[in-house]
């Protein structure tokens, strides 16, 4: 199945630099996490005034981009490093799903005419987020694949960010 994860071992190997820069500055696994999140919601935020500020809209893929990094570091780390543990496990897949909450909800905001759509999104990436993780409890290996995982949908919001940014240009 086309997906952006197909591409996760090549940005991986872009980020190897930041990864060793990231642990000699001491940097654990869970702070990538809990970073990812805080910029999760300040994604949120900004996207929440973009239609009066429409420049705000380019917070989508530039943000998006930087939390797939962050998502993908954090990873990174903890196998690398030996820092993967349960709790840090369960804080990685909780900060996903309520990052994705985060950021999806302002769109609730300026698509208010699509808000079925919005929350069928938004409940979809939920069930996708919970079946990846089912996949670890039945067969013990997270599973990403399938239509519309985490990067996909921020592919999908980053292009929809800049859609709206020029549209409104």
């Amino acid at each position: 199945m086309i997906s952006i994860y197909n591409i996760k071992p090549r940005f991986q190997r872009l980020l190897t630099p930041v990864l060793t820069a990231l642990h000699k500055a001491g940097v654990t696994a869970n702070q990538i996490t809990l970073s990812s999140l805080a910029l999760s919601f300040c994604i949120g935020f900004t996207c929440w005034f973009g239609p009066e500020h429409h420049l705000l809209f380019l917070a989508l893929p530039i943000g998006l981009f930087i939390r797939m990094a962050l998502n993908a570091l954090d990873g990174m780390m903890a196998r690398t490093y030996n820092q993967q543990s349960k709790s840090g496990e369960l804080l990685n897949e909780l900060g996903d799903v309520v990052s994705d909450l985060f950021v999806f909800f302002p769109l609730l905001r300026f698509e208010w005419n699509n808000v079925y759509l919005i929350v069928l999104f938004i409940s979809l990436s939920t069930v996708n987020e919970f079946a990846g993780i089912m996949g670890k409890v039945i067969s013990g290996e997270r599973r990403y694949e399938g239509p519309m995982g985490k990067s996909d949908r921020a592919f999908a919001l980053g292009v929809y960010g800049i859609c709206c940014f020029f549209v409104l240009l």
